[in-house]
């Protein structure tokens, strides 16, 4: 069994870094491709961000490659989603999910689990 919980989030300031950081409590958590996910109010979930089981193999939404890093430690069951340069337009809640497809996937029905979230707000 799977269980995510996600944490560090907050609110900082356009251009501000935060670390947000996903934990597996489970024991199978080397076994998935880790993804991240955000929902801003109105809108559907976007992806974010995917890591291979391996961490060999990263995928960004295009629009935020060059600002986000996503990393994972299997050894710490914890996934990684450092957010650099913020902008007000990345507030929403960020989700990370596990998927059984060994290279990750970029579309929300393809992860099998997920966190509750955490609120990322970024002011002007």
């Amino acid at each position: 069994q799977v269980q995510l919980v996600e944490s560090g989030g907050g609110l900082v300031q356009a251009g501000g870094s935060l670390r947000l950081s996903c934990a597996d409590s489970g024991r199978t958590f080397s076994s998935y491709a880790m993804g991240w996910f955000r929902q801003a109010p109105g809108k559907e979930r976007e992806f974010v961000a995917l890591i291979s089981v391996s961490g060999a193999r990263t995928n960004y939404a295009d629009s935020l490659k060059g600002r986000f890093t996503i990393s994972r430690d299997n050894a710490k069951n914890t996934v990684y989603l450092q957010m650099n340069s913020l902008k007000p337009e990345d507030t929403a809640v960020y989700y990370c999910a596990a998927s059984g497809l060994p290279l990750g996937a970029t579309r929300p029905y393809e992860y099998n689990y997920w966190g509750q979230g955490t609120q990322v707000t970024v002011s002007s």
